[in-house]
């Protein structure tokens, strides 16, 4: 399914005991690639390394196929046309190190990659103005195309190689993440206002909105788009519905229970179901019971929402499922699955709780890659863009490394450790660069023992913990943010 430049098997399952567990399956058929080495300098490294034992943890590159990057620079028309010590495709490979060596500055991350070509006396060294230039005239187009072409093929191939009764599985959500605090992202971006924001009534630091579709069995981002705060994150939504193929089931949370967004979700495309937890003052009529705790419903479309888009109906059926775990209240799941005896309520509970994975890749990218500072680096809303599609990349290489390896010890993907497999990345990148032929045998000799370091202990369910906030927030008063200028406004 072709995926717009600007927006960003039947498979029985089986269930643990709803006590026991969530949904499961064999990941035995999950699929995985395997592409030549891009011939760089310190990915030559990393092809003796591959060559040397398959079941290494070569380096998340031998997923990505180099010629999309010349793709990429050619589609966008930002191909390198004079020599130059950074060419457009080496900058890719730096915004791709960028996002997993937080730790170091760009210059750093650029000399620990030898991203540059030498220079006349046999320099690599290159300054931070020049790394500027090279992000600048590369823009964040290559970095979008590059995202979008291999987000579409690795996280649907995933989905559709773990369904749950013939669904692919996936998740909609968005989340905040803060930008540096320049008058350009504070203009663009904007932030929360409020009598708690400080003298100009806006929050610390300029956020922005991340919305994305991600497999959830794998964690793989199918489709992502982000922009300024004040924006809805619905309206991001609406752009990323398309991109959810036929045969598949959207978990979704209550805020996107509208009819402008569950009906066309279900009347567009083949197979395409939902599931969403009920809000406190959600209204149905009831049509017939389906079972304890499960009945057949009929939703009333307001007549606001069908001035606003006249193809919705004035009714649409759903399914309602009641449920109550020990300890907590008792629930309303909402669904487009309506077919009681292909979908039972028992699973259908279950799976509802899948829901969560969403929330833990967020976690990931924002605890674990972006190292709990939550902030993207870059100063200007064109550099944001460029290094976002790159944070994005680079999280879906390390999870697709995840599930090549997951295949390989017969595990879930999501038994392996991100965090210990994003720092095994950096690790091998770091070692490409200074590796010599003779060391490589003792380096991977005991890979195999490692791989398994990775595995975590299966969940365990049963364990609940409330949201609650583990530090408080500090007593010093708040720095007031970035004042923007006359000038800029005036742009």
């Amino acid at each position: 399914m072709p995926i717009s430049l600007r927006q960003g098997a039947d498979v029985a399952p089986e269930f643990r005991l709803w006590s026991a567990g969530l949904v499961s399956v064999d990941p035995k058929d999950h699929s995985r690639t395997i592409v030549a080495p891009v011939q760089e300098t310190f990915t030559e490294a990393l092809e003796f390394t591959s060559d040397y034992t398959a079941r290494a943890w070569p380096n998340v590159i031998k997923h990505f196929d180099p010629v999309l990057i010349e793709e990429a620079l050619a589609a966008t028309g930002t191909a390198t046309i004079r020599k130059r010590r950074l060419p457009a495709e080496r900058t890719v490979w730096l915004m791709l190190g960028m996002s997993v060596m937080r730790d170091l500055p760009i210059a750093a991350v650029a000399r620990q990659l030898d991203i540059a070509l030498p220079g006349s006396d046999g320099s690599r060294t290159v300054a931070s103005s020049a790394l500027s230039q090279a992000r600048a005239r590369l823009g964040p187009e290559p970095m979008e195309w590059l995202f979008l072409r291999t987000a579409e093929e690795w996280a649907h191939r995933s989905a559709g190689a773990d369904r749950w009764r013939g669904l692919s599985l996936y998740a909609v959500d968005g989340t905040t993440l803060r930008v540096a605090d320049s008058v350009e992202n504070r203009d663009h971006f904007g932030g929360q206002i409020g009598r708690d924001y400080g003298a100009d009534r806006q929050s610390g630091y300029p956020l922005m909105k991340l919305v994305v579709v991600m497999a959830l069995r794998s964690h793989l981002i199918a489709a992502a788009t982000f922009g300024p705060y004040a924006v809805d994150e619905r309206t991001y939504a609406a752009s990323l519905w398309d991109t959810v193929p036929d045969h598949s089931l959207v978990l979704i949370d209550r805020h996107y229970l509208q009819a402008n967004v569950l009906v066309p979700l279900t009347t567009t495309g083949i197979g395409r179901n939902w599931i969403t937890r009920a809000k406190t003052n959600t209204k149905y009529r009831s049509i017939r019971n389906l079972g304890k705790g499960d009945e057949l419903i009929e939703f009333e479309v307001s007549g606001e929402a069908r001035r606003k888009d006249p193809t919705l109906p004035t009714h649409f059926d759903a399914r309602a499922i009641r449920y109550q775990r020990k300890g907590h209240p008792p629930q309303l799941l909402l669904t487009s699955l309506i077919d009681d005896e292909r979908f039972p309520a028992a699973e259908v509970r279950a799976l509802y709780h899948e829901r969560w994975e969403i929330e833990l890749g967020f976690g990931e990218i924002k605890t674990d890659m972006l190292e709990r500072l939550e902030t993207i680096r870059s100063k200007s809303p064109t550099a944001v863009a460029q290094e976002m599609w790159g944070l994005l990349l680079a999280y879906n290489l390390v999870r697709l490394e995840i599930e090549r390896v997951a295949a390989e010890l017969d595990v879930p993907p999501l038994r392996i450790s991100f965090l210990a497999a994003l720092r095994e990345v950096v690790e091998q990148w770091h070692f490409a660069t200074i590796v010599s032929p003779g060391t490589v045998p003792a380096r991977l000799s005991t890979t195999t023992d490692r791989l398994r370091q990775f595995l975590l202990p299966p969940r365990r369910p049963e364990r609940t913990f409330p949201r609650a906030v583990k530090i408080k927030m500090s007593n010093y008063a708040r720095k007031p943010p970035t004042k923007s200028s006359t000038r800029s406004r005036a742009k």
